[in-house]
């Protein structure tokens, strides 16, 4: 249950960030465009990836990938607002949903590892 939530989640914090990508490319403002898209999405791609895990040594290492990627994209978030990219409502928006999806992953990698350490 909890990873399909996860999934949802990330699958729609892909499709805002797919819309703050093409905000952006009409500003003309193509670096970070690039780096917030390739991260932004990633997460949810990590999240899919693991749910056809090898094991749960790779299982875990998916997840932890998205939860890199989840903070690569708070960061680009915050430097967006900061540099006027984007206004505020949209950053507290996109970076509470970000939040929400790293504090999902952090429990969902403690949970795995707990089980991994209790199946050995």
């Amino acid at each position: 249950m909890k990873e399909n939530k996860l999934a949802e989640m990330s699958m729609d914090f892909s499709v805002q960030i797919i819309h703050l990508v093409k905000d952006l490319r009409e500003k003309h403002e193509t670096v970070i465009a690039n780096q917030i898209g390739r991260s932004g999405t990633s997460i949810g791609a990590n999240i899919y990836e693991a749910n056809y895990a090898q094991g749960k040594k790779d299982f875990i290492s998916k997840l932890e990938i998205a939860l890199k990627e989840a903070s690569e994209t708070g960061y680009w978030l915050e430097l967006l607002y900061r540099t006027n990219l984007i206004d505020e409502s949209a950053f507290r928006a996109l970076n509470d949903q970000c939040t929400a999806i790293r504090v999902m992953l952090v429990a969902s990698c403690r949970t795995a590892k707990q089980n991994t350490y209790t199946d050995q």
